[in-house]
């Protein structure tokens, strides 16, 4: 009966409960609409331009402190907010005048695109970034401004436990002081220097919170704590390195292009909880930038993070290692060293190979990148197929008579290795000028980029692939998936002692071969290591079964089934003096089958001198990739002594 009652209202009480429900509807409506927004703004992509930190004067030392502190607060930043999806975007490097960021952002803003009508929150200073994703740190790492290597730890740390990483600076403008002291207010979690600011590590006694004794070295002190508090205690990931400049960049800034501080190259490894480092890899002089040391220390520590890595990855995952030796600023003659730049690299390149470890080369130069954090999560396809020649569509092209010999017709068959390719940060920074030259399709290139890189640039990868004309076609760069030297995966290993790591790389390569169509490695750099031996040429045979082209092997070869042909000179000069060595190396060789490598050149180069090759030896024929090794394969099993390594004359 009650309920019988309440449901009998006058005309009043029912004008009145229409009020409450209205007015119940709109607040329902406005908290949805709140929600909703909510929900859009933390989808939404934060947009922040750091390049007015280029227009800095790099003679003013409080210039450079404020470039050094916000470009490293941010990138730890981004690297964490990006570490599971793509939210934050910045704009740094510039390349011959074009701005490389936005030309990657605008492709793929685009119609029908990835980044096409998502959401952009654009925030105009630092403190309002930070406090943008506030609640997506957990406060803040503070390193010390007089121990360089302290500034690399922090990264290292950053990433662990979701730090931004800041340098300590009480003074009233200082980015400590507006981000820790006021504004945000960030939480101090972890202490790289004592909180009345005098230095935690002295290179003196034990090391701080271990019980570990000082190497002697304060710069090799902080990377030792790191080891005992983050790698062996599993807290680190060992899949991952990162090799760049600590903050001695700042004593001499303009050795190298102003964004060789590399900063912004953090984040993706910051988003990988990696550890850091900027070590010599010389075991017969003192680091450079810490001559007070003694002898190898820096090579003694190098080897425990690789050591300590290898066993995070039980020996069977490739430690990814980002970066290259800072050869304008340290550990090299340039620097007051003994070695030169080119030793330097392979001798760091041999260290790493030794504990199953590679390099994504971000070399100086073209060594600045930007966003990888966030580029990570772009929607690759599952496969990238590419199309091998038959030995039916060569006879019909001419190069292979009806009993399927090899037609010559006195020519010279010829193959360029486009390169090199082996850096996220180079392809990223050079796509506009050569990729995107007008000349690119006028005659058969083999690009040779090392799969790998589509961890940090899947974007650039899957462009190359969309875009590539019937004259493109893609092998892989030196040594594979990953710059190393295979002959330091063979034993006996007298660097680290580790069992062999060919199965290692064979498996780590054989899934980025089949993921890209690749069947060739264009270049292996041999270097200072071994050359391959039997087990190493079956290690490539597994994965790159149409060719090698490797420094230290016979000048012609056919192992089992795989061709393999060894390199010869860099061409890098003009067209018309580049035309005119290769003309002479072609009539220096006893073979018909000729391999040139060439750096970072346009389409428009290749054109140039082909055209001038033409005019010095019309023989001379640039083939396709495809059919430069298929037909090297078959005149190799028509001459036996060539194929066991002992050239005839042709």
């Amino acid at each position: 009966m009650n309920n019988f009652r309440f449901l009998i209202l006058d005309k009043h009480k029912c004008y009145g409960l229409h009020l409450i429900f209205k007015k119940t509807l709109f607040v329902i409506t406005v908290l949805l609409f709140i929600g909703s927004y909510k929900k859009q703004n933390s989808e939404a992509i934060g947009m922040y331009d750091l390049k007015y930190t280029l227009k800095y004067n790099l003679t003013d030392s409080l210039r450079v402190l404020s470039l050094w502190d916000d470009i490293h607060a941010v990138s730890t930043l981004q690297g964490i907010v990006n570490r599971n999806a793509p939210r934050l975007y910045i704009n740094y490097v510039v390349e011959s005048g074009i701005e490389i960021d936005s030309y990657w952002w605008n492709k793929y803003r685009k119609p029908g695109e990835w980044l096409h009508g998502k959401d952009t929150i654009v925030y105009n200073d630092i403190i309002s970034l930070v406090e943008a994703y506030k609640n997506d740190i957990d406060g803040a790492v503070v390193y010390d401004s007089r121990i360089a290597a302290t500034s690399n730890v922090a990264s290292a740390v950053a990433g662990i436990e979701n730090l931004i990483a800041i340098r300590y600076d009480a003074s009233p403008n200082s980015l400590y002081t507006r981000l820790v002291s006021k504004g945000p207010k960030l939480k101090v979690k972890a202490w790289l220097i004592n909180k009345d600011g005098s230095p935690m590590f002295t290179g003196q006694g034990n090391i701080p919170e271990t019980n570990r004794n000082s190497t002697g070295s304060i710069k090799n002190d902080p990377y030792i704590w790191f080891i005992e508090k983050y790698m062996k205690k599993g807290r680190c990931n060992g899949g991952y390195g990162a090799y760049y400049i600590d903050q001695k960049w700042r004593d001499n800034p303009m050795a190298a292009g102003m964004n060789h501080h590399t900063l912004t190259n953090h984040d993706f490894f910051v988003s990988k909880r990696a550890f850091f480092f900027d070590l010599s890899p010389w075991g017969d002089e003192p680091a450079t930038d810490d001559t007070s040391q003694m002898i190898g220390n820096d090579l003694s520590t190098l080897k425990e993070f690789l050591s300590e890595a290898y066993r995070l990855n039980n020996g069977e995952k490739f430690c990814y290692i980002g970066g290259f030796p800072a050869w304008a600023f340290k550990y090299t003659q340039r620097a007051g060293g003994q070695h030169d730049d080119v030793a330097t690299e392979w001798e760091f390149s041999r260290i790493i190979s030794a504990y199953n470890a590679f390099k994504d080369a971000d070399a100086i130069g073209y060594g600045a990148l930007a966003n990888a954090s966030f580029w990570q999560h772009f929607p690759l396809e599952k496969k990238y197929p590419q199309k091998w020649v038959t030995h039916e569509e060569l006879k019909k092209r001419g190069y292979l008579t009806e009993d399927g010999k090899v037609d010559f017709k006195n020519r010279e068959f010829m193959i360029f290795y486009v390169g090199d390719y082996d850096a996220s940060s180079w392809i990223t920074q050079l796509t506009p000028t050569i990729w995107d030259h007008p000349d690119r399709g006028k005659l058969p290139l083999m690009w040779c980029i090392s799969p790998v890189l589509q961890e940090r640039a899947p974007m650039v990868l899957h462009n190359f692939r969309k875009t590539a004309t019937p004259n493109d076609y893609f092998a892989a760069a030196d040594n594979g998936a990953g710059y190393l030297m295979p002959g330091m995966l063979q034993e006996p290993r007298d660097i680290s002692g580790l069992p062999g790591g060919l199965d290692a790389w064979a498996n780590h390569c054989k899934k980025y071969y089949d993921k890209w169509g690749l069947s060739i490695t264009g270049f292996v750099i041999d270097g200072h290591a071994p050359g391959l031996s039997s087990k190493g040429l079956d290690c490539y045979a597994s994965f790159s079964p149409n060719g090698i082209v490797p420094q230290k092997v016979p000048l012609t070869l056919l192992h089992g089934d795989m061709p393999v042909l060894r390199s010869d000179e860099d061409i890098q000069q003009n067209p018309k003096e580049g035309a005119q060595r290769i003309a002479q190396r072609v009539a220096e060789r006893p073979i018909p089958f000729h391999w040139f490598r060439n750096i970072l050149k346009t389409p428009g180069w290749y054109v140039e001198i082909m055209e001038e090759l033409g005019k010095l030896n019309p023989n001379i024929e640039l083939l396709d990739a495809p059919t430069f090794f298929e037909l090297y394969r078959i005149w190799l099993k028509q001459n036996p002594d060539a194929a066991s390594g002992n050239v005839p004359l042709h």
